[in-house]
């Protein structure tokens, strides 16, 4: 492979604001894995946001890529997977697997997607230091012909429009929508675009926490809420806090841990079969390899408000933000009834938005 921008290349990254800034590109935030692909005559290379290849967990995409890519360009994008409708998380998180023919099999049940942003490279030339603007135009006019299931992703300049995207793409499975300065050149690794996505706020049951990393102290709350039958189902952990707080709150939880957890909701978390018929902590994941994701239990009594951006299923999609202690709030009232319940949209319909107002 010989092209201007070798991979690895880390992508450029977007820090959070609260209202959709005035002024900029508008494109909708995708929920799947940050990929970067290059691409030189018949090689392809999928990188992830930390640069680990990709390749071998989506075979469906090279083949796609290389009918509907450049023959030579290096493309930033999302990996996504579509799924009655709307993205699936879940199901793209199942493709990465060690084993070659469960990866072939999913490759053949739930194809993946790939949903095209920005260009970084054209032929024999780097557009790494040319405005966002000239970017987005030479990425639709080599995208000008692309087919499913590889896309060219919508865009916009209006912010009224940007905000009916906000409030509609939701219910296809998106996660907000990113804002890009007009004149800003691609910076790896940097956080200089702006990213807004929803948040919401629920009342939860702290029913356990794992100790950080650095030592005896908290490192993250283990959230439940009760679903239709009663049941205490792991909905997701809340996780930043200062240090000085996280050393309080191991003194603050003492009086409610369990040296006999067999009462505890969660008291099977160990045994591999019943992840299977509820959500509980602890389950080893592909990505957190031989992380230690033991915990300790607390009678679950206390409940706090957590603010969370949307759910994925039946758990937080991403880390909830503790907002404060609700001791006016009993265990048993915190169920899922209490969560908003966003409106379908059609995924199709976001694909085809439109591919450019630039």
């Amino acid at each position: 492979m010989d092209l201007p921008v070798m991979p690895p290349v880390l992508p450029m990254l977007a820090k959070s604001v609260a209202k959709i800034p005035p002024g900029m590109q508008y494109e909708a935030k995708w929920d799947g894995f940050r990929a970067i692909v290059h691409r030189d005559g018949d090689e392809i290379q999928l990188g992830s946001r930390t640069g680990k290849p990709l390749t071998r967990y989506f075979p469906e995409l090279v083949s796609a890529l290389k009918e509907n890519l450049p023959d030579r360009c290096v493309v930033d994008g999302e990996i996504v997977i579509v799924h009655g409708g709307r993205l699936d998380f879940d199901r793209l998180t199942e493709r990465i697997h060690p084993a070659k023919s469960r990866v072939d099999l999913l490759a053949s049940t739930t194809p993946a997607s790939f949903v095209a942003f920005d260009l970084l490279a054209l032929g024999d030339r780097s557009l790494l230091d040319a405005p966002l603007t000239d970017r987005r135009s030479a990425l639709c006019s080599a995208l000008s012909t692309t087919r499913p299931p590889v896309h060219l992703a919508p865009a916009t300049t209006d912010p009224a429009l940007a905000q009916q995207w906000f409030e509609q793409f939701e219910g296809a499975g998106l996660d907000g929508v990113v804002a890009k300065p007009l004149d800003l050149p691609y910076r790896p690794d940097a956080r200089l675009m702006f990213k807004i996505k929803h948040e919401r706020t629920a009342d939860v049951v702290v029913a356990g926490f794992r100790f950080h990393k650095s030592g005896p102290i908290v490192g993250s709350l283990l959230l439940g809420l009760h679903d239709d039958r009663g049941a205490l189902q792991h909905v997701g952990v809340c996780a930043a806090f200062p240090m000085k707080r996280r050393a309080e709150l191991v003194g603050e939880l003492a009086p409610l841990r369990m040296e006999d957890v067999s009462n505890h909701p969660w008291a099977a978390w160990a045994e591999e079969s019943a992840h299977e018929s509820a959500r509980l902590p602890g389950a080893q994941s592909r990505w957190t390899g031989k992380k230690d994701l033991s915990w300790v239990p607390l009678r679950p009594e206390r409940v706090c408000e957590v603010a969370y951006d949307h759910m994925e299923g039946d758990r937080f999609r991403h880390t909830a933000q503790f907002r404060r202690w609700r001791p006016d709030r009993t265990p048993e009232s915190c169920t899922y009834a209490q969560l908003d319940e966003v409106v379908g949209y059609d995924l199709a319909a976001v694909l085809g938005a439109g591919p450019a107002a630039v």
